[in-house]
């Protein structure tokens, strides 16, 4: 896979939910994504910028025949603050892609996959969601979201396949956290399905993995970065195999659930 620069052209950065924004972009780049999953590392700034460390940000959906792609971002802090000044036109700075994403070749035609995401571990899951249903899988998807003001991509999920939503505040949708509308959904026989995919905080990762241990799953860890390549070992996350422990960032951030330890 190559992985270099680009000067990526902005064709639009706005607000799609409260302190959400969606960045959609224009690069070569998108010629070398191979898998829903994969991330960019965002060089944030311009001249003399004090932000040293670039940003990572999973890539939600891309286009191969117009070479582009969204990024979905929460503004948390300085550097996200910061992206949100980024206007149409202008040129963002990205290394990637990055990683090895979801397989999609790890479930088969006709067999159903559910795809359970929380927060900002949503965006890689659209992606990977629509290739699924392009290739004949039946797509279940749980999202699990703070507020109603936080919802993004929801009828997106709902044009491939039955969707179900949490929310801590909103009771026009299940109110509860991730975890508890599982556990609902289990309880109502509503989850049948063969594989599961998902992507949010590691203590719901961890959850998850435990209420579907009878079942293959993968995952997409959320590890702080600082190289985004693998060099530095900051990101690693500790695994069952003979090395001990893996880079999120090179040799993830998807995993086999089995796999790794949470």
């Amino acid at each position: 896979m190559k992985r270099k620069t680009y000067q990526c052209l902005i064709i639009e950065n706005k607000p799609i939910a409260k302190n959400i924004f969606q960045i959609i972009l224009v690069s070569d780049l998108v010629k070398f994504i191979n898998s829903p999953g994969q991330f960019v590392n965002i060089k944030i700034g311009h001249q003399n910028s004090s932000f040293v460390l670039r940003r990572p940000i999973s890539i939600s959906k891309y286009n191969k025949q117009n070479n582009s792609f969204a990024l979905i971002y929460k503004v948390l802090g300085n550097g996200t603050k910061e992206l949100t000044k980024y206007k149409e036109k202008e040129y963002l700075d990205l290394l990637g892609p990055l990683g090895n994403g979801f397989n999609i070749n790890s479930i088969n035609k006709h067999e159903t996959a559910l795809l359970i995401g929380a927060g900002v571990g949503i965006p890689p899951l659209l992606e990977l969601a629509v290739q699924l249903k392009n290739k004949g899988t039946k797509v279940i998807t749980v999202l699990g979201f703070n507020s109603k003001e936080e919802i993004f991509y929801e009828n997106e999920f709902k044009k491939i396949g039955s969707t179900y939503i949490s929310t801590i505040t909103d009771s026009n949708y299940f109110k509860g956290n991730i975890i508890e509308l599982l556990d609902n959904l289990i309880k109502s026989n509503n989850l049948t399905f063969d594989k599961y995919y998902a992507c949010g905080p590691l203590i719901v990762l961890k959850k998850i993995k435990e209420i579907f241990s009878n079942k293959i799953g993968y995952l997409s860890i959320e590890n702080r970065m600082a190289c985004g390549i693998g060099a530095c070992y900051a990101c690693v996350v500790k695994t069952n195999n003979q090395n001990g422990y893996s880079r999120v960032c090179k040799d993830g951030p998807v995993y086999l659930s089995s796999e790794v330890e949470l």
